[in-house]
């Protein structure tokens, strides 16, 4: 088998967690979200499918069939037959489970159809990966169970089967250390707020401005985790939990001074009361205590649900020395404590250090380090940026190490159309062909906040031994999402087909994410225009061509009206308006620059720009606040919710909340990283930043201008959003609907 001596070892769950031999759980998931049709579906693991022993874990694979009137789903895997479930409602049902919409699964037929034929599936890999660490703050932060169940369901027929677990673990940590005697303040000190724990999980920051982190939080998350979890493995899937790093609260040598122990780098400029987290060396024996601490802690408090664990110890945070024999040891070290701890353990880590680290990270010093982990089967790196920045080349597949080809795609949670088709369907197939140990496709998306389509995409060519056809794959989604069994109006084809070939066909690489308008930015007359990088504000497609694809949206609900009941349709039409109008920004913007800098301006004319300028994002506001999930509203209320009655908590996550979306920090350290399209965002925090930045742009002359005094200026507003209360927020405008808006912006 192609990646059998890769996998000795790497099989665990198949065995145990994700090939839990029930189907119940899928029964469980039509109930769901097809009420009254779960008799309508049989499902057979076939076992015999699977190998007797743990050595190798074999690709996936389903048949769809119809029998006696019923739908019979047959695979070797929970996850297969979730995969093949999905395939029945896509290409039998037309329909599909999406995000931000929803599930779309009960607008089949009330009398499900038959397949005609047999349907069958076989993965090309192994593995199918989701989430990245720091998705667990920027998108998942304030998460209700509702919300992880829609989410687990979508992972699961899309053939999700090893996620990312993150949540609740600060309540082992905290339980870990205090078992070492360190006390519960000493530890929660340490802790960042909600909105901000995957930076101090990475060791990245420490300790939580504007307030500490309540007891009740650790508690909730923690509850919310054994949910997650025990669905995670009802569905199939074998959750990756986290193992223990290395950082360690300040308090920690101060009880146990002959640890060993160094500080680490300082990140983002951060106050050094807030960075420079101290790491505790895999070289010292307390690391392998701690280590074995807290796997055998999650054990108890979750059961032996997985041995796979993540575990990045310089993200964006340099090793205290280069030497390739302190690196190898590190990583061995590291590597003995997660095997004492759990002899089939399998360490997790994200290959993100040796991009974002690259002057650090030469080839003899990745080699070095990974070389630590002696056995290669008992490491999984995920090639984090595969489709923009690929590691996977230049250290010869990771040195023998298996890996996952990732699309990262997002930074932020920012939300502009994007996508490279041709990089998601071509080139994982290609890396398949040239990598011996490449053993699976992950998203690792910073943030899940739209583009869908460019997910989905990736996790169907898991099933594809060829690229996908990126046209055929672009109409069928159209027609699923929109009509079902019903024909639904060319324009509507013709608009996503326009979309395949400008916003998601990117192919310039210096812009290689999702784009960030201008208007997200920090007021400014340089700096803000052609950026590329993380977060482009390029616009690499002819502007015009979504601007079509948008009109050809609306010409279609003028054939078909009822497609304005359509929350698929209503939704991509907001998201496209809202493409517009940002690209119709950036060429205002400029236009008013050339103005303001021509030697005579016409003052008139200038103060008109403006005020057009402060009318797009009005108008913006007014067009993203016809739906909930284009607004402010619900982020702020789900972080709230997690307080219960106690308002100073609700406070606490308000700002937080607010901070990450803005500032990014107590002082604006990551200024508008994790900027976002909302309403209310747009209309309290952007058009006012714009407004007193335009007032005093036009009040002065190029030589005249003060960068300084416009910064100031422009600030009081970024710290005023920051305290902002709960009887501060605007509701969404009832009336409003996005036909309405629609009909007025024309």
């Amino acid at each position: 088998m192609r990646f059998g001596i890769f996998w000795i070892g790497l099989a665990l769950g198949w065995e145990t967690i994700s090939a839990a031999t029930s189907v119940q759980g899928l029964y469980d998931l039509l109930d769901r979200r097809i009420p009254g049709h779960k008799d309508d579906f049989t499902f057979v693991l076939n076992e015999t499918a699977r190998p007797a022993n743990a050595s190798s874990r074999p690709n996936d694979g389903f048949t769809v069939a119809s029998s006696n009137g019923t739908i019979v789903i047959s695979g070797n895997s929970i996850s297969a037959l979730a995969t093949g479930l999905r395939r029945y409602f896509t290409d039998v049902a037309h329909t599909d489970i999406y995000w931000f919409v929803g599930s779309r699964l009960d607008a089949a037929s009330a009398s499900l159809p038959q397949p005609d034929g047999t349907i069958t599936g076989r993965s090309v890999v192994p593995w199918r990966y989701f989430f990245n660490t720091v998705t667990f703050s920027y998108t998942t932060a304030f998460w209700s169970w509702a919300d992880w169940e829609l989410e687990l369901d979508w992972l699961a027929l899309h053939g999700v089967n090893l996620p990312l677990a993150w949540v609740g673990f600060e309540k082992i940590l905290l339980d870990v250390f205090s078992d070492i005697g360190l006390s519960n303040s000493e530890t929660i000190s340490f802790f960042s707020g909600p909105a901000f724990q995957a930076w101090n999980r990475f060791g990245n920051i420490q300790g939580s401005w504007n307030g500490d982190l309540p007891q009740q939080w650790i508690d909730d998350q923690f509850e919310l985790q054994k949910k997650i979890l025990g669905r995670m493995q009802q569905l199939g899937m074998t959750p990756i939990l986290p193992a223990f790093t290395g950082f360690v609260p300040r308090a920690l040598p101060e009880r146990f001074p002959n640890a060993t122990v160094v500080n680490g780098s300082r990140w983002n400029d951060f106050q050094p009361k807030y960075t420079n987290t101290t790491f505790l060396e895999p070289s010292d024996p307390l690391f392998a205590e701690l280590q074995e601490k807290v796997i055998k802690k999650q054990i108890e408090y979750y059961g032996d649900v997985t041995d796979f664990y993540t575990l990045d110890q310089y993200n964006e945070n340099d090793p205290f020395s280069g030497d390739l024999d302190y690196l190898r040891n590190v990583t061995r070290g590291t590597w003995q404590s997660l095997k004492n701890a759990d002899a089939d353990a399998i360490w997790v880590m994200q290959g993100w250090l040796f991009y974002s680290n690259s002057d650090f990270w030469s080839n003899e010093r990745v080699e070095a380090y990974l070389s630590g982990v002696e056995s290669d089967s008992d490491m999984l790196v995920l090639d984090l940026f595969s489709e923009s920045q690929p590691q996977w080349q230049r250290t010869n597949s990771y040195y023998g190490k298996p890996w996952v080809w990732c699309e990262l795609h997002n930074y932020g949670g920012n939300m502009g159309l994007y996508g490279q088709v041709e990089n998601l369907t071509v080139n994982p197939i290609e890396a398949l062909a040239n990598s011996s140990s490449l053993v699976g496709f992950g998203l690792t998306p910073e943030g899940q906040e739209g583009n869908e389509i460019a997910y989905a995409l990736l996790l169907d060519q898991a099933w594809s031994s060829t690229p996908i056809n990126t046209t055929q794959y672009f109409r069928s989604w159209a027609e699923n999402r929109y009509a079902g069994n019903n024909s639904i109006p060319p324009t509507l084809l013709t608009a996503w087909n326009t979309l395949l070939t400008s916003a998601y066909n990117n192919t310039n690489l210096k812009s290689n994410a999702v784009s960030k308008s201008i208007f997200e930015l920090a007021p400014n007359i340089t700096g803000l225009v052609n950026r590329t990088g993380h977060h482009p504000t390029t616009v690499s497609y002819p502007p015009s061509l979504v601007a079509s694809a948008l009109k050809n949206m609306y010409d279609a609900s003028t054939t078909d009206p009822l497609l304005w009941q359509n929350p698929s349709f209503t939704h991509d039409v907001v998201d496209i308006a809202r493409q517009v109008f940002s690209n119709t920004f950036l060429t205002s913007y400029t236009t008013f620059l050339s103005t303001w800098n021509t030697s005579s301006p016409n003052t008139t004319l200038l103060a008109s720009q403006a005020t057009d300028l402060e009318n797009l994002l009005a108008s913006l506001d007014e067009l993203l606040s016809a739906l909930p999930q284009f607004s402010l509203g619900p982020w702020i209320a789900s972080a709230r919710a997690w307080a219960g009655n106690d308002s100073a908590v609700a406070d606490f996550y308000e700002y937080n909340a607010r901070n990450q979306i803005s500032m990014w920090g107590p002082q604006g350290e990551i200024n508008d990283y994790a900027s976002k399209q909302w309403a209310g965002l747009v209309e309290e925090y952007y058009l006012k930043r714009w407004r007193v930045f335009l007032d005093y742009v036009v009040s002065t002359t190029p030589e005249a201008y003060d960068a300084q005094f416009a910064r100031e200026r422009v600030r009081v507003v970024e710290s005023e959003f920051q305290v902002q209360g709960a009887g501060e927020l605007r509701v969404l405008r009832g009336g409003d609907t996005v036909k309405h808006t629609m009909d007025h912006f024309g």
